[in-house]
């Protein structure tokens, strides 16, 4: 398999890289992938992470709800209702941040389609792009709506987008300098990049440790802190203005961390300490298992 494996850090060059742990692959195969951090900028990332061409086979599972839309399970079960909850709360946290009826927006990593479809029915010019073909299908099929590949990005305009929208989708990105480089370009001066990211400095990222569900190796490449996804964002011309929780986030990726450790009961104690984290984050945001990050171009 060819993987790629980082000599020095992908965020400030620095050449002390130290392991913290092994994760293992829950999903799909069962093997295990580094966790890495920088201890100079604090950057943490997946050691080994398998190439462009190979990094596929790892999303070839119906366990990955985002790609398959499965309700199997209580998790997937949760999942849905979540997803409900929180796209009422996105597309009124767009037109709240943009002060905008409607506007031209693209959803990077569109999954199978559902925010795209909730921005389209309140009057928004929706771009969609999604990797994976089996998701674009189930978004055509359920939706109408046509999701392109990621060779689209490139066929955007200069400055043609008020909002740029990656919604668990940024650790997923092999390129991240050459991606922020496009949300720059295809931003328009006046518009914002919303960003939802796992916080691996989250409450429950230090219960769990390397059964921390969000590490989700090797399928999440990189591992934000609020203040690594900061830095990312200086480096290519933007300024963070604004941080949001995800309260809901905590109670799900803490009832898969359970599982993950093989724990009895595992939604009993998930959702416990999910509320034990709800309760952090309400006076530390930095504890929140999830934020969403609005970034503007520096002027």
């Amino acid at each position: 398999m060819n993987v790629i494996t980082h000599t020095v850090c992908p965020l400030c060059k620095g050449s002390d890289i130290r392991k913290r742990f092994t994760c293992k692959d829950h999903f799909a195969t069962g093997e295990g992938f580094d966790i890495c951090e920088c201890p100079a900028c604090g950057f943490v990332f997946t050691q080994g992470i398998p190439d462009e061409k190979e990094i596929g086979r790892y999303y070839e599972s119906q366990e990955y709800i985002s790609h398959s839309n499965t309700k199997k399970g209580i998790f997937n079960k949760i999942y849905h209702v979540v997803r409900s909850i929180m796209l009422r709360r996105k597309t009124g946290l767009i037109e709240k941040l943009t002060l905008l009826k409607n506007g031209n927006i693209l959803d990077y990593g569109a999954g199978t389609g559902y925010f795209a479809h909730a921005m389209a029915k309140k009057g928004w010019e929706v771009t969609a792009i999604e990797k994976s073909p089996q998701a674009r299908e189930l978004a055509k099929t359920q939706f109408g709506i046509e999701i392109f590949s990621e060779e689209h990005l490139s066929e955007i305009g200069d400055k043609e987008l008020d909002v740029v929208t990656l919604w668990h989708v940024m650790e997923h990105i092999q390129e991240l300098d050459r991606f922020w480089d496009e949300l720059y370009r295809i931003i328009d001066d006046t518009g914002i990049a919303v960003i939802a990211l796992p916080n691996c400095k989250s409450y429950d990222a230090k219960i769990y440790k390397e059964n921390w569900a969000a590490y989700d190796v090797p399928r999440h490449l990189w591992h934000f802190t609020p203040d690594t996804v900061m830095r990312w964002g200086e480096k290519h011309g933007f300024i963070l203005e604004k941080q949001i929780t995800m309260p809901f986030d905590g109670f799900y990726i803490s009832m898969l961390s359970e599982r993950y450790r093989g724990s009895m009961l595992a939604s009993t104690r998930g959702l416990w300490n999910g509320l034990k984290g709800w309760c952090a984050t309400s006076t530390r945001r930095e504890a929140s298992s999830s934020i969403i990050y609005v970034f503007r171009k520096r002027r």
